[in-house]
Parts: C-alpha cells; structure tokens; sequence
C-alpha cells in the first residue's frame, strides 16, 4: 500500500515544481546582472541605435534558465527586439508587441533570415539608380520634395536637413520602397534610418538623435567644405562653436557603409565558432522558430489567458524621460508618416504627460503614497506618475493573464527623480504586481555601464544632475506566477 494518497502525492509534485521554479528565478537574480566587458554586438543586435537597451545577456540568461527550446517567450513592449532576437536565436517561439513602428521595422529585420549575396547585389542596384536619379533628375526631385508632405512634416525636413542631403534621401527612400520582396525592403529600410538616428554623425543638421535628445547643429559644412548655414558664428575659436559644428555626410555613402556594416556583423556572427547558437543565424536553421512581431499595445494583449512560458521586458521610464518619437520621427516622416501623427502616437506611449480624460487605477498604500508626495511638491507631476502606474498596473495585470501557472515575468526599470523625490519605481511595480497577485521572490539590480549603454546622459556620474540621478542603475523584478494561486483563483 502506498504511503501517500494519489491526492497527495499531487500536492507534493506542484509544491516541488513551485519551489524548484521559484529556486531557479531567485538563483538568477542573485547572479551577476551587470555584464561589463562582455560583447553585446553580436549577430544583428547593433543594425540600429536605440536608446536604453539592455544587454542581450540579461534575457539570455532568464531564457536558457527558465525555459526549454520550443517554449514561447514574449516581449510586451519590444523596442529594439533584444529579447525577441534572443529567443529566436535560442531556439524559444519569440513574440513581440509594440506601437512605435520603428520598433516593429527594426525588430523584423533582426530576426528575418537573409541571403547576403542577395543584399548585396539589391544595394548595389538602389544606391546606383538614386545617384542616377539625384543627377539625372534632380528637378523632378526638387518638385517631388516641395509637394510630398503637409506644410507641418515640410517646415520639419526644412529645418533639420539641408537641401542636398533631402535631394539624396528622396531618391534612396524612393528606390527602397520599389524592391517587391517585403523583407529585403524592411533590411534597407532600416539601413537608411540608421544613417539618420545615429550615435555620432548622420545625415541630418542634428546632433544627438540617437540620445532622443537632438539639436540643432550652428555652423554645418556642406559635403564640399562650403560652409551652408551659420557663417557668422563658423569664425568663433571657442570650445562651443566647435562643438556646436557639424560636417554634413552624403546619405549615399553612408548608407553603403551601413549596409556593410550590418552585413559584416552577420558574417562575424556566423563564423564566431565559440558561439554555436549563432552559426548560420541569417540562413534558416529547423531549431529556430520564426517570431510573431505585431503591432500591439502591452495593456490588452492579443493573446490566450495561460498560453506564455517567459516574459522577459523593460518598460519605459516615467514621464517620457527618454522620449523615443522625438528621434524616431527623423527617419519615420521619409516613411510617409506626418510629423503631426507621429506626435499623436507619442501620447499613447507609456509613460506619457497627457492625463486628461485617462482612466487612473487605484493604487496600493505605498505606490499611493509615493504618488502623493510627489503631487505635493508638483500637482501635475503627481498626476503624470500616478498615470505611469495606472498604465504598468494594467499592463501587470495582462502579464499575470497571459503568463502559464508556475511561470515568471522579468521586468527591468529604472526609478525616476520627480521635483527631487525617487520615485522608487522598482518597489511601487513589486506592490502593484503583489496586488495582482504574482509572488516576487527577490528584485536584482544591475549597474550601467555607462561608457556602452545608450542613455541620454554622460559618462560621468553627476549627482546634481536628475536625468543621471535616474539612469545610474537599474533593477530586475522577479514576478511569479504560482501554480497553487492560479488553480485557486479559477476555482
């Protein structure tokens, strides 16, 4: 006779799996979670800058820890797609959700399987036909530019590029848009964006897009050594006139340079044998899964209650302190998006200013009472943050829904500084996520490397300085799902 009963033995293989599950998601935060010095520009990780990302690492190391090959693993607010690339690079069915159509362009290209020779030889043709054109044709170019857009996206590309560098864009966008294959358009299409929303340089008269913090250069020296705009202040020997001069680059030699640069970076990736998960990464591999990418909002998923293994995301920081649509729209508005579009979609972003007629949550004590104090010291401050977690509330809610029983969300966050009060953002979203009804066992913290990492602050810690204050490390929230609360609450 057995010494348990069947009932029995049931509770005690649930009450293993949850503690051996739980083991294992404590285990990984309590690891090293910084990752200094190690390469993050493997495979197609780098095609485009894209402001706070984290390490590729960081979701490899919580999709090879908590999950198998063939598991789905979902990125809610995708961004640049690195956790995305990561699962499909492991082997996991990846799926990604976002509003920023950026996002969705860059994320596909990372993950889409491409012939090399092929890209080559496409970019070879594009790059050919636009000089031809740009040369050939440049009044019907001229003509083509002052009537493509409203008077709003016109004063936009007026103000921030120079006349030949628009000549140049037109006819390159143009000639993108007329390759049939879907994917190969998307490859280039992300190419020229890169050659706008670039760390140093780029095509444009500003500086420090890839920030999401641009300017206007003062002094721009044309691609010829003429000076084009700014000559009263190109005499000036000061640091700042130098530092406010920009030498415009011609948008067909640095697309050439970016589309080898990119498939360099594949052909790197394939031959790097230490790393077998990523030889032959743009040749299909059977392991590999082709991810679901979609436009999608984080707060009302599209998807099955009980149907994700792994979420693994970073969601933005309060009050749009890193506001990705004031850079994104630079290469967007030559993708036939108007600047006033652009700006409504800004306002559907997490983590926005817009408060009125929003439909604030309620909001456990101490996450209220964070709130309160900053709405002393700023009403309109308050109401913003009290947006913020209203928004991660219900995206927490989606999350808990959609994750299996005994499965985990990992969250990265960064907290914010409002009118001199921390937000403690990380302790707020564990309280919100208790409510909910997930277990957060343990919350990691990882330091920035801030010589690598691309934030809208210098590499020098500046304590007086509150965008620093904010982005100087961050923490990684363990939210679990536990098997035993989910069958109570179906019951």
């Amino acid at each position: 006779m057995n010494e348990y009963s069947s009932s029995e033995l049931v509770i005690r293989d649930i009450v293993g799996s949850k503690r051996t599950s739980l083991e294992k998601l404590t285990t990984l935060l309590s690891q090293d979670l910084d990752f200094h010095g190690e390469d993050s520009g493997y495979a197609s990780h780098n095609f485009h800058s894209f402001p706070a990302k984290f390490p590729p690492q960081l979701p490899r190391k919580f999709i090879e820890g908590l999950t198998v090959p063939g598991d789905v693993v979902l990125d809610p607010m995708m961004g640049s797609g690195t956790t995305v690339l990561e699962a499909y690079l492991s082997g996991r069915r990846g799926m990604g959700f976002d509003i920023d159509p950026l996002a969705l362009m860059l994320t596909k290209a990372k993950v889409t399987p491409l012939d090399a020779t092929l890209v080559s030889q496409a970019s070879n043709k594009i790059l050919e036909r636009a000089q031809r054109i740009a040369r050939e044709r440049r009044h019907e170019l001229v003509r083509k530019l002052e009537n493509q857009w409203d008077s709003k996206t016109r004063d936009f590309i007026d103000y921030w590029f120079a006349p030949e560098a628009q000549i140049e864009l037109l006819s390159l966008i143009t000639e993108i848009d007329q390759i049939e294959d879907t994917e190969l358009r998307t490859f280039f299409k992300l190419a020229f964006s890169a050659i706008i929303i670039t760390k140093s340089g780029g095509v444009s008269l500003a500086f420090d897009l890839a920030h999401t913090r641009p300017h206007r250069a003062k002094v721009v020296i044309g691609t010829s050594g003429e000076i084009i705009l700014g000559s009263n202040f190109a005499g000036s020997s000061s640091r700042r006139a130098k530092f406010l001069t920009k030498t415009l680059r011609s948008p067909f030699k640095e697309f050439e340079k970016r589309v080898e640069q990119n498939l360099r970076w594949l052909k790197e990736s394939n031959s790097d044998k230490s790393q077998p998960y990523l030889e032959g990464l743009f040749e299909p591999q059977p392991e590999r899964i082709k991810p679901h990418i979609a436009l999608g909002n984080a707060q009302d998923l599209p998807l099955d209650d009980d149907s994700i293994d792994l979420i693994v995301t970073s969601p933005p920081y309060a009050s749009n302190a890193i506001d990705y649509m004031r850079a994104h729209k630079f290469s967007l508005v030559w993708m036939e998006y108007p600047v006033d579009d652009l700006g409504q979609k800004r306002k559907e972003y997490i983590g926005g200013e817009a408060v009125t007629n929003f439909n604030f949550e309620n909001l456990p004590d101490k996450t209220s009472q964070v709130v309160a104090d900053i709405s002393k010291r700023d009403e309109k401050k308050g109401r913003i943050l009290h947006r913020y977690f209203s928004e991660m509330t219900r995206i927490l809610r989606e999350m808990f829904r959609v994750l299996r029983p005994g499965k985990a969300a990992i969250v990265v966050v960064g907290s914010s500084v409002m009118r001199g009060k921390d937000t403690e953002t990380h302790i707020c979203l564990a309280e919100i996520g208790r409510q909910i009804g997930f277990e957060i066992p343990k919350i990691g913290v990882r330091y920035l490397d801030r010589n690598r990492r691309m934030m809208p602050a210098g590499a020098n810690l500046d304590l007086e300085s509150q965008i620093q204050q904010r982005m100087h490390e961050e923490y990684v929230i363990g939210f679990y799902k536990s098997e035993a609360r989910d069958s109570e609450r179906t019951k």
